[in-house]
């Protein structure tokens, strides 16, 4: 690699970086500092809250959603897979059956540690 490639890559970092910090800044120095009464409040489906406002709530929701998002996104693969499998021949299909091997001892690892509990 010559020394303009590593110039251009520095360009692009510095321009990034710039670019970033000016949009942080820009809402700072342009928008009106005047907060109303009622965007200090909590809103809650449009009704006043009655007790304490921050309430905990379990993390398996989060869990839920982190597994079905990781398999949804894996699963994805599966559709260039298919559309030329007759293509691919044995080699492909050896490392699809790998792939899901892996997919489903995930799932059962995550079956066997309850993150696939709703309550």
């Amino acid at each position: 690699m010559s020394a303009n490639n590593f110039a251009a890559v520095g360009v692009f970092l510095v321009g990034a970086i710039a670019v970033s910090i000016i949009m942080m800044l820009m809402p700072k120095l342009l928008a009106p500092n005047k907060p109303h009464k009622e965007k200090l409040t909590t809103y809650e489906c449009g009704n006043e809250t009655i007790g304490r406002t921050w309430l905990g709530f379990k993390s398996n929701y989060f869990m839920y959603a982190l597994v079905f998002t990781a398999f949804d996104v894996e699963t994805v693969f599966l559709y260039p897979w298919a559309l030329t499998f007759q293509k691919l021949g044995t080699f492909a299909f050896v490392e699809m059956f790998i792939f899901i091997v892996i997919l489903l001892v995930g799932f059962w690892y995550a079956w066997k540690e309850g993150a696939l509990e709703w309550m």
